[in-house]
């Protein structure tokens, strides 16, 4: 097991770039199973969760080839086994991507239920619903959901009851071989799942509508291979940008897209933090004064991302004033909330809803991750506390942030990995 060791007090200067989305990536790999011919991905993260999904692809049939430094080559000429077994994928939810482009490609998919963070209820109904509406049949057994179309799918409207990232992502890969004309309706509009539709249709897909709520998809035979480049990782940028503040730093985070980091943007702001372009693809944050404490609410794009909530909940112990924070995708994602009192903050729970009074004087202590964000917000925390803090179960972090620690090494934290 490994820990990070922060000694806090250090404000970040310099620059730090972001990685590709790991959120983005996931799915297009995903795509890869939609077609016989080579898929060419560029910047896609080495993350751990990008790792289990490449180690499914390859139990489904697939060969990858990884060039040093170089992109991703996937080529899935012969599907195996559809399955994605229990074993490869407990410790990631997006397996249930694999539903979608496993059905379409060869009539039927055997999937485990989707595992990873602890954070509350990922309902897969909404997939299995939508997919039954294609013409797939569904059923449940023993931790699998076995899917069959052995007439293959068929075209027709669809409509979320709520809205899915994953769901839309899974729904949108199946519509793309199905016969006729399929709409999405309340689709989500998340940048990763418009990066998603990019890639498809470079591989011969006819998709409107992208990164609105109405998407319409006229189904094709086959697809082909496509050459793709990763969209930059919005919930890494914004990370990085909170880290910047927090430690009331002067921080530049590069390779990230600013039209989808508009609402952090517009909360640091608020807050009093300085955020402005330096350059085509980066943005430079200061925090030359306090920051003064305001209310959050997470929504979908392009409303504040629930994954961006823990790291801002770590921002708000630090300013001047009382914050309320509302979590309205998962219902129980405010897990980091405990260790962050553990290290001093003044937070109350109640239901949906943190309570933030700053700023606190943080101490550093020993912290456990409870999932991937919550990592983060410790981390962040651990920046500005005093003396050292110790944050265990750090494979949390590493399913989403590549090489963490380097980067923020980077740009002068005093942080490092140690074996326990």
């Amino acid at each position: 097991m490994e820990r990070f060791v922060i000694q806090g007090g250090a404000r970040l200067e310099g620059e730090i770039p972001a990685s590709g989305s790991k959120n983005a990536a996931l799915p297009a790999l995903a795509a890869c199973l939609l077609t016989g011919e080579a898929v060419v991905l560029r910047r896609v993260p080495r993350v751990r969760d990008i790792r289990t999904m490449e180690k499914l692809l390859a139990y489904i049939g697939a060969e990858l080839v990884l060039e040093p430094n170089g992109p991703l080559h996937v080529r899935a000429a012969v599907i195996q086994d559809p399955t994605a077994p229990y074993e490869l994928v407990k410790t990631m939810r997006a397996s249930s991507l694999v539903l979608g482009s496993l059905l379409a490609r060869t009539g039927r998919a055997r999937v485990s239920m989707p595992g990873g963070c602890a954070i509350g209820a990922r309902p897969i109904n909404l997939h299995v619903h939508a997919l039954e509406q294609l013409g797939a049949t569904l059923t449940q057994e023993g931790g699998y959901i076995e899917a069959r179309a052995p007439n293959g799918l068929r075209g027709t409207r669809i409509n979320f009851d709520r809205i899915t990232v994953t769901g839309t992502e899974d729904v949108l890969m199946a519509a793309v071989l199905a016969e006729g004309e399929t709409v999405l309706e309340n689709a989500a509009r998340e940048p990763e799942v418009g990066d998603l539709a990019a890639l498809l249709v470079k591989m011969g897909a006819k998709i409107e509508g992208a990164g609105t709520s109405v998407m319409r998809v006229q189904g094709v035979s086959r697809l082909g291979g496509a050459e793709h480049t990763i969209i930059p990782d919005r919930i890494e940028a914004g990370t990085f940008l909170l880290a910047g503040a927090i430690t009331g730093g002067d921080l530049v985070v590069a390779n990230c897209e600013l039209d989808h980091l508009g609402a952090l943007i517009g909360k640091l702001r608020e807050a009093g933090a300085e955020v402005e372009p330096a350059g085509a693809a980066a943005l430079r944050v200061r925090a030359p004064r306090p920051l003064q404490a305001v209310d959050l609410i997470t929504e979908e794009h392009p409303g504040f991302p629930t994954d961006l909530q823990a790291q801002y909940l770590a921002l708000m112990t630090q300013a001047q004033g009382i914050a309320f924070i509302t979590e309205t995708i998962f219902e129980n994602r405010f897990m980091h909330a405990l260790e962050l009192i553990r290290m001093g903050a003044n937070i109350r729970i109640e239901g949906r809803q943190a309570i933030v009074a700053g700023p606190a004087a943080l101490s550093g202590t020993t912290v456990m991750a409870s999932d991937l964000r919550a990592s983060a917000s410790l981390v962040l925390a651990g920046l500005v506390a005093r003396g050292e803090t110790v944050i265990d179960r750090v494979y949390h972090i590493d399913r989403g942030y590549e090489s963490i620690e380097s980067k923020l090494a980077l740009a002068g934290a005093k942080i490092r990995r140690l074996e326990e």
